[in-house]
């Protein structure tokens, strides 16, 4: 996402009530805020509505938006608290029903979330499914690193932490994607020999 002085203008227009300002500030954004939400949530089916939740985080804390500072770094700062929240969510409720939870069966799904397309050839690559297998204080550090290339710094801002808890997030995370891998590699070889 470009940072310009149009897009600063729609957000300013966005805070006054400007009716086509919210859509123009979407077109912006929009494909942003779904991949980084889709790279951080594990659950597929619930990313439309972290999305929603971002969204509405997004307005009630427009007004507050510094100008000066840079909105894609204050946009992902909302993107992953949004995140947190609705993990933390849903692990109470799972929490609470988990028994009820066992109990009922599972309804497959024939057909792709809206959006998904976007990302079918991102999934191809072995590493997303890895790097999904990740905690998530681990992934989001990798995805703002190499998805959004953000320095440590950045980060270290952006999740409230040291830099040096990212750093040491960063190397466990590049530690344990180097395991998965060679232990999926692993696997595979085992299954073709077998073959």
């Amino acid at each position: 996402m470009v940072e310009d002085q149009e897009l600063r203008l729609w957000l300013q227009r966005m805070t006054e009530g400007h009716p086509d300002a919210f859509r123009e500030v979407y077109a912006r954004i929009h494909l942003h805020v779904y991949r980084t939400v889709y790279f951080l949530v594990r659950n597929k089916h619930e990313v439309e509505d972290v999305v929603s939740e971002v969204y509405a985080a997004l307005f009630q804390t427009l007004p507050a938006y510094d100008p000066a500072k840079p909105f894609k770094a204050w946009l992902n700062g909302i993107i992953l608290r949004q995140t947190s929240s609705w993990k933390r969510r849903v692990w109470r409720r799972m929490k609470l029903g988990w028994r009820s939870r066992l109990l009922l069966p599972l309804a497959p799904s024939d057909r792709a979330l809206p959006g998904e397309e976007l990302f079918r050839d991102e999934r191809r690559h072995e590493l997303l499914e890895v790097v999904d297998r990740l905690s998530f204080k681990l992934r989001e550090v990798i995805v703002l690193r190499y998805y959004h290339e953000s320095s440590f710094e950045d980060i270290a801002v952006l999740l409230h932490i040291p830099v040096g808890t990212v750093k040491s997030r960063h190397h466990a995370a590049i530690r344990k994607l180097r395991y998965f891998m060679e232990t999926d590699n692993k696997e595979k070889g085992a299954s073709i020999h077998v073959q």
